[in-house]
């Protein structure tokens, strides 16, 4: 009996390695949910490139404690990042699959403890929700809703040039520096 079942596992096993073998030889991804996000931040990254290259024109920045020079390097900033994206567009980082496979992500950070935990977060910070436009600024007049670190944990790690902001129920990319929408997910945040 124990020889059967032993054969019975090792058959098991053999298929199991010969399906993975087909999937890798066919190109068949094992795994689209980590292609997906992969492939999110290779769009995050070549956008942190043009970030690089348009901020590389403005010289270094010097430590000021004035809001007006911040504001004007800011502005400059985002009209260079704006010239070399002219037609940037909602979906260009978070197309429809890294849109769903975010949604996927902040479901499962909203169950259980870790889920109370965020609705309480989102609750007692100022719940903003703006029109957002790709490319154009975060408005200078509306707060900057934290994500909470419980659901941060669940994302992918971005650059230290652009973080998420939770918007309503949008999940937004944005640039630090240029204070600019890189590109957001609609109902992504429940």
């Amino acid at each position: 009996m124990r020889i059967q079942n032993t054969r019975v596992a090792v058959q098991i096993v053999a298929a199991a390695v010969s399906l993975a073998c087909v999937a890798l030889a066919s190109g068949e991804p094992v795994n689209k949910d980590s292609e997906t996000i992969a492939a999110f931040q290779k769009r995050v990254a070549d956008y942190v490139k043009l970030h690089n290259r348009a901020q590389s024109g403005l010289g270094p920045q010097k430590a000021t404690d004035s809001p007006e020079i911040i504001a004007t390097r800011e502005r400059e900033l985002a009209e260079r990042i704006r010239a070399l994206r002219p037609k940037a567009r909602r979906g260009a980082i978070f197309s429809p699959s890294a849109r769903a496979e975010f949604r996927r992500l902040v479901n499962i950070s909203s169950q259980g403890a870790s889920g109370s935990h965020i609705r309480a977060s989102l609750a007692r910070s100022e719940p903003v929700d703006v029109p957002l436009r790709v490319n154009g600024a975060y408005p200078k007049d509306k707060a900057l809703q934290s994500t909470p670190s419980t659901l941060l944990q669940n994302l992918p790690a971005l650059p230290k040039e652009v973080e998420y902001r939770v918007v309503g129920r949008k999940l937004a990319l944005r640039d630090i520096g240029a204070n600019l929408i890189v590109d957001y997910a609609d109902d992504v945040v429940r």
